[in-house]
C-alpha cells in the first residue's frame, strides 16, 4: 500500500476543527529525511551528561565494566524495536503522534496521553536548559578569570534566558533546522568522544590497564563484615600502595560534624574500638602534596550493615528495566519524526544505527575516561570521588581554555537533545489542542515558556524525580498504540476519519474509553508497587508491568468490537 499524503484529506475536512497545517499528512516530496538524518538526530538526542553517567550508576552497584555495557546495549537494541514499529505509521501516512493516537484513544482521547507526554518533555526543556545556561555561566567566567557563585545570582538567569533564546531559535525556525542541528553536531559529539578515549589511552598506558581499574570503581571505600568489623579500602596505586595516607573519624556536633584525630590507614577496626561510634557520620581521607598542602577525600558514610553478597538475576533485570525506560517516551511520541523519512527501510536503518549504537558508544566513553582519570590524578583517593560527571572530570585538569573547551561540548549536547527530544513532541501535543488556532512554532514556544514556568533552577531535584516517575507511565501509551494499530487494525487506518469529528475514530463523544482504561489499568500495575511492598517488584520492572498490562487489557477489550465491525 502506497503512502497517503495530504491530498486524500477531502477539501471539506480541511476546515475541520482536527485539522491543521502543522500536523496534516505530509506529501511524500516533503518526506525527505534519510538513515542519516535520523541516525544523526539520534546521536544528537543520546550524547548528554545522563548517557555519560549511565554505566557509573550500574558500576556504583556492584556490576562490573562489561556487564554494564552489555545491558545498556541489549536494553537500548530493544526499545529500538518499538520504537521503529512505533514510527510506521509516521512513514506511512506523514502523521505526527497526537494524530495518529486517535485511532486508539479517540480524537479527543488522545490529548489524555499527548499532553502527558508533552509535560514530561517540558519539565525536562526547563531542566536542560537551565544546565545549558550554567555551562553558559561557567564559561563566561573562566573568561574573565573571575569567581562564580554556588547559589543563585543575575548571571545564572542571563545566561539562562540566553540559552533559552538559542533554543527558541531552532524551534522558530522549523524542523528543518533542527534537522541542520542534528546532522552538524553529531559528527562533533562522536568527535568529541573519540577525543576522550584518545585522552584517556595515553594517559594510562592501554586500555586493559584502564578498564581492569574501572572494576575498583564499583568498590566502596568502607565495609562493614558479618562480626562488626569495619574493613578501609581507599583507592591504591599502580605500586600496590594507598593513595590516601592518613584517616580521620568525623563526629557530628550541634548539627554538623567534625573532625577527630588524623591516624594512619588501618585496614580493619573493630567497631567496638570506636569511641563515641553512634555520632560518627563517617571518615575522610587526607594525602600530603609536594607543597605541603593536603588532598582531601569526600566524606564516606559508615556502612549500615554487612554488603549484599553476589549477583542475582532480579538486579540485572531491574538494570535492564532502567535502561529500557531511559527512552520509552521517545518510543511514544516518534512518529513525529518518522513522518519525515522518505522510507520505512529508512526509518528502520536509521533508529538502529544512531540510537543502540550511540548508548552503547558514550556509555564506554563515561567507563573509560573516568577510569582513566583515576589513573591520571593522584588526588582522588577514593572511588566515591571518582570523576564520574564529565564537568568534574575537567575540574581536575584546572586549566580554563579546558574548562571552556568542556562546556561549550556541554553546550552543543545539550541544545542537540534538548531540542529533538523535549521540543518536537509538545510542539505537535499543543498544536493538537487547537489545530485551527496554533502552529508548531507557536506551540514550541508555549512550550519553552512551560519550560520556564518549572523553575529549575528551585527544583531541579525534586521535579527530576518527579518526571522520572510520570515517564514510568507512559508504558502503557506505547502498548495501546502498537496494539491498537499492527493487531486491531492490521497497519489500516482511515486518514479521512482521523481529522473528522464525527468519524469513526470519534468512538464515544471523541473518547474511547476502553484505551483509557487500558492505559490506566496498567499505570496502576506499573506504579503500585511504589506504595505496596507485596508488590514492589511489579514497581522494580514497572515499564513492562504497564506495557503487558495495557496491552492486554486494550486487546481484550477491542477485539470484540474488531470482529464485530469486520
Amino acid at each position: 500500500m502506497k503512502n497517503q499524503s495530504s491530498s486524500e484529506v477531502p477539501e471539506s475536512l480541511r476546515n475541520s476543527s482536527l485539522y491543521g497545517d502543522d500536523i496534516a499528512p505530509l506529501p511524500l516530496e516533503a518526506r525527505t529525511w534519510s538513515r542519516w538524518n535520523l541516525a544523526a538526530l539520534w546521536v544528537g538526542m543520546a550524547v548528554c551528561i545522563p548517557t555519560y553517567l549511565l554505566a557509573s550508576y550500574m558500576i556504583k552497584s556492584g556490576l562490573n565494566w562489561y556487564e554494564a555495557l552489555i545491558i545498556i546495549g541489549l536494553a537500548n537494541v530493544v526499545i529500538t524495536l518499538p520504537m521503529v514499529l512505533n514510527g510506521h505509521a509516521g512513514v506511512k501516512y506523514g502523521i505526527p503522534f497526537p494524530v495518529q493516537g486517535r485511532s486508539a484513544f479517540g480524537t479527543q482521547g488522545v490529548h489524555i496521553p499527548s499532553m502527558l507526554r508533552a509535560l514530561v518533555a517540558c519539565g525536562w526543556f526547563g531542566v536542560q536548559t537551565w544546565i545549558g545556561g550554567l555551562a553558559l555561566y561557567s564559561i563566561w567566567h573562566a573568561i574573565m578569570g573571575t569567581e562564580a557563585i554556588s547559589g543563585l545570582d543575575m548571571g545564572k538567569f542571563i545566561a539562562f534566558a540566553v540559552f533559552w533564546v538559542i533554543n527558541i531559535y531552532f524551534i522558530w525556525k522549523g524542523t528543518e533546522s533542527i534537522k541542520w542541528l542534528e546532522d552538524y553536531s553529531a559528527p562533533l559529539l562522536i568527535g568529541i568522544g573519540v577525543v576522550l578515549v584518545v585522552w584517556g589511552y595515553r594517559q594510562a598506558g592501554g586500555f586493559t590497564s584502564v578498564l581492569a581499574k574501572s572494576d575498583t570503581l564499583g568498590k566502596p571505600s568502607l565495609v562493614m563484615s558479618p562480626d562488626g568489623i569495619l574493613q578501609i579500602k581507599p583507592l591504591i596505586d599502580e605500586n600496590g600502595v594507598y593513595r590516601a595516607e592518613e584517616m580521620c573519624f568525623w563526629i557530628s556536633s550541634s548539627g554538623s560534624a567534625e573532625a577527630q584525630q588524623w591516624q594512619p590507614i588501618r585496614t580493619s577496626i573493630p567497631l567496638s574500638e570506636v569511641a563515641g561510634i553512634d555520632q560518627v557520620e563517617g571518615i575522610k581521607f587526607r594525602k600530603k602534596r609536594e607543597n605541603g598542602s593536603y588532598s582531601y577525600s569526600s566524606l564516606v558514610a559508615l556502612p549500615s550493615g554487612p554488603a549484599d553478597e553476589g549477583k542475582s538475576i532480579w538486579s540485572y533485570l531491574i538494570w535492564f528495566t532502567a535502561m529500557v525506560g531511559f527512552w520509552a517516551t521517545m518510543a511514544i511520541s516518534i512518529s513525529d519524526i518518522t513522518r519525515f523519512s522518505k522510507s520505512q527501510k529508512e526509518q528502520m536503518a536509521g533508529q538502529f544505527i544512531g540510537l543502540p549504537g550511540t548508548m552503547l558508544f558514550y556509555s564506554f566513553v563515561g567507563i573509560f575516561v573516568t577510569s582513566a582519570a583515576v589513573i591520571a590524578f593522584p588526588v582522588i583517593l577514593i572511588a566515591e570521588d571518582a570523576p564520574w560527571d564529565p564537568v568534574s572530570l575537567m575540574n581536575n585538569f584546572g586549566s580554563p581554555g579546558v574548562i571552556i573547551f568542556a562546556q561549550v561540548c556541554m553546550l552543543i549536547a545539550t541544545l542537540s537533545t534538548n531540542i529533538a527530544a523535549n521540543v518536537i513532541a509538545p510542539a505537535y501535543a499543543i498544536t493538537n489542542l487547537f489545530p485551527r488556532g496554533l502552529s508548531f512554532r507557536s506551540s514550541g514556544v508555549i512550550a519553552g515558556l512551560i519550560g520556564i514556568a518549572v523553575c529549575p533552577w528551585w527544583l531541579l531535584d525534586e521535579v527530576s524525580g518527579v518526571l522520572i516517575l510520570v515517564s514510568g507511565l507512559l508504558g502503557p501509551v506505547l502498548a495501546v498504540l502498537l496494539c491498537d494499530y499492527f493487531l486491531i487494525r492490521n497497519s489500516r487506518l482511515s486518514v479521512q476519519d482521523l481529522y473528522n469529528p464525527t468519524g469513526i475514530y470519534c468512538f464515544s463523544n471523541g473518547y474511547n474509553w476502553r484505551a483509557i482504561a487500558a492505559l490506566f489499568l496498567g499505570a496502576i500495575a506499573a506504579v503500585i508497587g511504589k506504595w505496596v511492598d507485596a508488590l514492589s517488584y511489579l514497581y522494580s520492572i514497572s515499564w513492562f508491568t504497564g506495557f503487558i498490562v495495557a496491552f492486554i487489557v486494550y486487546f481484550l477489550l477491542m477485539k470484540p468490537k474488531s470482529a464485530a465491525s469486520s
